[in-house]
């Protein structure tokens, strides 16, 4: 009788590469989030392993610039090259309503999207849950395929139990799943950890780069490996751009010159220096503690100061300039053209759409064309105030009517003059880290890489509050502008999970 044929499955798991991300708006940043994809890459490689598996958030945004797709296709070509295949599921960053950018590797044979039937790895089968809208659990189908694998795992992405924060229920999954996973490999939380569910373990590798300034443990990935149905799961570390982070607790009477000895303790050279300042102390500006660190060498600095100032027997007073008052100040100040004040009322008329103002401006121009040149030359100087009061008084309900009446008499020969388009620790701190194991059979509150995350954070700014997305001072301050698409991507019900995937032929068109 022969004997069974020994077998060892060694995966990579990753996610939250966040690839595009202009962290702080700093140039160098973006680039170091791809360059902590090619890391990964290139462990892989060196690793020999039998497949890299991510676990959503490849991308920063569901829009991708041209060079960041030129980055994660040229990696991908180095894992095809070792015939590693690149396994992985789509996150709420990176989620678009039709075709996936994941679907458009995989028409190119640089990646496979997981889902409900198995694909087996060695003797491990994987299976894929893509990121799914709040609003479309309550109808998620948990049916998935058999295996003939020793084990197998889901990749997911979401905020699941029992990290923190959690906004899904393992155990429900679990009972609800009509296989059995001995593994859960997660993304979305950017805090690496591990925990043990009954028989499953849970797990989260972390972000690969640092999305936020809470985000302070070293970056990394995890290494799964079933040796003879035996399961392992250990963490790695790769080498990122260095966060100094500067914590400061002033004293009452301390101010500003404590702050800047603190910071000099430090070495900032070509790091990403973060300045947290809590107790109580005079105020401090921000301005000159981050020059003093830039000056030192950071290319970025933030200060966060955590303290509350108030004053109760200061009272301040708050006014607000009429912007309408300040532009009528500047026409009177040019002496424009009887022409030139209509076509600014045309412009600035909110009763007028859009795509109609080109067309009502020559239409005006044409007609003080017709009455001569008069209309163009500039008011007097002795009548500029009363050409502008003139003006005023039109343009309000008189001028919107007018406006109005002009508008809809044009409309039905407008033609379409392309108006605007609209879219539907560094520092003295310690750092670690071996390749800390978890077996099946270890508690999992052991001490090392298998511990839980801490609390997640803001991302970057903003909303997804996924761990990335939930307090820094300075990310809110810094990537506000990203908050309307976290909150689309978390919220966006346009397509369930896996509605997409039929989409694999589409057109390059579509995706660019």
């Amino acid at each position: 009788m022969g004997r069974r044929r020994h077998v060892v499955t060694t995966v990579l798991h990753t996610g939250d590469t966040h690839v595009g991300y202009r962290q702080y708006h700093e140039p160098r940043r973006r680039a170091d989030f791809l360059r902590a994809f090619e890391a990964v890459v290139e462990d892989a490689i060196e690793q020999d392993v039998d497949a890299v598996v991510h676990a959503g958030d490849l991308f920063h945004d569901r829009r991708p610039d041209l060079q960041d797709i030129q980055g994660v296709v040229a990696a991908l070509r180095e894992l095809q090259a070792a015939n590693i295949p690149f396994l992985a599921i789509v996150g709420n960053h990176e989620a678009k309503r039709s075709g996936q950018w994941l679907d458009l590797f995989a028409d190119i044979d640089l990646a496979e999207r997981l889902g409900s039937d198995p694909r087996h790895v060695g003797d491990l089968a994987l299976y894929g849950l893509d990121h799914v809208p709040e609003s479309q659990r309550a109808d998620l189908d948990y049916d998935f395929a058999d295996h003939d694998a020793a084990r197998s795992a889901l990749v997911a992405h979401g905020l699941f139990a029992p990290f923190d924060p959690a906004e899904w229920d393992t155990e429900i999954l679990l009972e609800r799943a009509d296989a059995e996973f001995d593994a859960l490999l997660l993304g979305d939380n950017h805090q690496p950890g591990i925990e043990q569910l009954g028989d499953t373990w849970v797990t989260y590798p972390g972000s690969t780069e640092r999305a936020s300034a809470s985000e302070r443990a070293d970056r990394g990935y995890n290494v799964v490996r079933l040796d003879d149905g035996d399961l392992r799961i250990s963490r790695r570390t790769i080498d990122t751009r260095p966060f100094v982070f500067v914590d400061i607790e002033l004293a009452a009477g301390e101010g500003a010159e404590v702050v800047r000895e603190r910071v000099r303790e430090y070495d900032h050279e070509a790091a990403v220096t973060i300045v947290t300042i809590e107790g109580e102390g005079e105020p401090i500006a921000p301005g000159p503690i981050e020059e003093l660190a830039t000056e030192r060498g950071a290319i970025v600095a933030r200060v966060n100061d955590r303290r509350e100032h108030e004053d109760p027997e200061r009272e301040i007073e708050v006014s607000f300039a009429d912007p309408d008052e300040a532009v009528r100040r500047r026409l009177r100040e040019l002496g424009l053209s009887t022409a030139a004040r209509e076509l600014d009322r045309v412009v600035r008329n909110e009763e007028i759409a859009d795509s109609n103002v080109r067309s009502m401006a020559r239409q005006r121009v044409a007609s003080h064309r017709e009455e001569g040149l008069a209309a163009f030359e500039p008011a007097p100087e002795g009548e500029m105030d009363e050409a502008t009061a003139g003006a005023e008084a039109v343009d309000g309900e008189g001028a919107d009517g007018e406006a109005e009446a002009d508008a809809s008499q044009t409309d039905d020969r407008i033609e379409d003059d392309g108006g605007p388009e609209t879219a539907s620790d560094a520092g003295p701190e310690t750092e670690p880290t071996e390749d800390d194991e978890a077996t099946v059979q270890p508690h999992p509150g052991d001490e090392g890489d298998s511990q839980g995350p801490s609390n997640a954070e803001d991302d970057a700014d903003e909303r997804d509050d996924g761990p990335e997305e939930s307090g820094n001072d300075a990310d809110e301050r810094d990537d506000a502008e990203n908050a309307g698409d976290d909150a689309d991507a978390h919220d966006d019900d346009a397509e369930k999970p896996g509605d997409a995937a039929s989409d694999g032929q589409a057109s390059m068109e579509e995706y660019l």
